[in-house]
């Protein structure tokens, strides 16, 4: 049996990641001054204009919301006036309140919280039943053995062409690149799906944002010469995988300029680009109080673990939360046949040894600090920088499992 699977990725300079970005930038500067600020920060982004809008509670941190904005466009490199939208020159435009205080009131005391006695609220057990979670929802987390990571392969390699883009660009090796650039693999898997046995690359195709001096030719040239063999293994080019580079052409007008940029609306890119279902919710912006955000870190942690236990070779985790409770609602995993042991053992085994209340996650992953500006490009997923991607409960799970 022959599919196809494709998956796509943009850069740090597309809108929608520098809307990101921005937004994430500035909940790190709250979370430095005060990591209990509760933030849901949406930046919109157009033609030399960036609009920063949401909900930040916060007692003592004073942030330069323009100032964090002007540094992040900076940074990104879009640092000329005729880029259409430049660090210095755009207009920053805020405007920023409180979160409802009907929200902050079930985050801050859960039902399960306002439900206990004090000696149960003195019960070590409950020590993480205080805070509810942000909203309802469902999340989920993805691991498999398709790459050293446990990543999908499609999303993998597309990320791997978008950051290499990005380190042409920023060490002047291809000095005509600029910011805004997006990638697309597909890739092809004989056999069934859970053999995970993928082929061959059928499709690349990439489109990189360019100077006006520079040839769609020599384009092509420098993709084939200095991107795709640097990030893609030679055992999956064949003679019929096909290039599509720049395939609209002329790509000069980026960017900002080019496109309008929202917070949150790459959130397949974000994941795992599209190769299992998405429960809707963004990450960027948000303070791990909001479990659209912690909940699917929480639900990778988990998920990973089980794959790097040789428990499955796929798994699929699920979590949903109502608002202003502590516990969730639901909790499932599915590892496609994969599986070792039973999905429903599995799912055991994960309710014995994960606690997935929010205020446990916050505690166990260690999120009220600035680590968020660095997810919001190529990826939250498949990076050991970040604390949900160990694996440091695997040998627990197995040992467990064994039983």
């Amino acid at each position: 049996m022959r599919k196809f699977y494709t998956s796509e990725s943009v850069s740090e300079g597309h809108p929608d990641k520098l809307a990101d970005f921005i937004s994430d930038s500035i909940l790190d500067e709250f979370l430095r001054q005060e990591p209990t600020s509760r933030v849901a920060v949406e930046t919109l982004l157009t033609t030399g204009m960036a609009v920063v809008a949401g909900e930040v509670t916060a007692k003592t941190a004073h942030v330069d919301v323009q100032r964090t904005v002007r540094d992040a466009v900076m940074k990104v490199g879009y640092t000329r006036a005729n880029y259409g939208f430049d660090a210095e020159y755009s207009a920053v435009l805020v405007s920023l309140h409180e979160q409802s205080p009907e929200i902050a009131g079930g985050v801050n005391h859960s039902e399960e919280w306002r439900g206990m006695t004090g000696a149960e609220r003195q019960d070590p057990a409950n020590a993480y039943s205080m805070i509810g979670a942000g909203d309802q929802g469902l999340m989920f987390g993805y691991a498999t053995d398709e790459t050293p990571e446990l990543m999908p392969l499609p999303i993998s390699l597309a990320h791997k062409i978008t950051r290499k883009l990005a380190e042409l660009r920023k060490s002047g090796v291809l000095t005509y690149l600029r910011p805004d650039a997006k990638a697309q693999v597909t890739v092809v898997r004989d056999g069934e799906p859970h053999e995970a046995s993928f082929t061959a690359v059928d499709t690349i195709v990439i489109s990189a944002q360019h100077s006006d001096d520079v040839t769609q030719d020599q384009i092509r040239q420098d993709m084939l010469a200095h991107v795709i063999p640097a990030v893609i293994p030679a055992e999956l080019l064949t003679p019929d995988t096909k290039y599509f580079i720049n395939p609209s052409g002329r790509f000069v007008i980026g960017g900002p300029h080019g496109d309008t940029g929202l917070t949150g609306r790459k959130i397949i890119v974000d994941t795992y680009g599209g190769a299992v279902p998405h429960g809707g919710g963004a990450f960027s912006g948000k303070d791990p109080t909001k479990v659209d955000r912690s909940a699917a870190y929480y639900a990778r942690y988990i998920a990973k673990n089980i794959v790097a236990a040789g428990l499955a070779r796929r798994a699929l985790v699920e979590v949903a939360y109502a608002i202003g409770r502590a516990n969730p609602v639901s909790l499932r995993v599915d590892t496609y046949g994969t599986g070792t042991v039973s999905d429903e053992r599995l799912a055991e085994l994960v309710a014995a040894h994960f606690d997935a209340r929010p205020q446990a996650i916050i505690a166990q992953l260690d999120l009220q600090r600035p680590i968020y500006a660095q997810t919001a490009a190529y990826g939250h997923f498949g990076r050991p920088e970040f604390p949900w991607e160990q694996t440091d409960r695997a040998q627990t799970l197995k040992t467990a499992a064994a039983k």
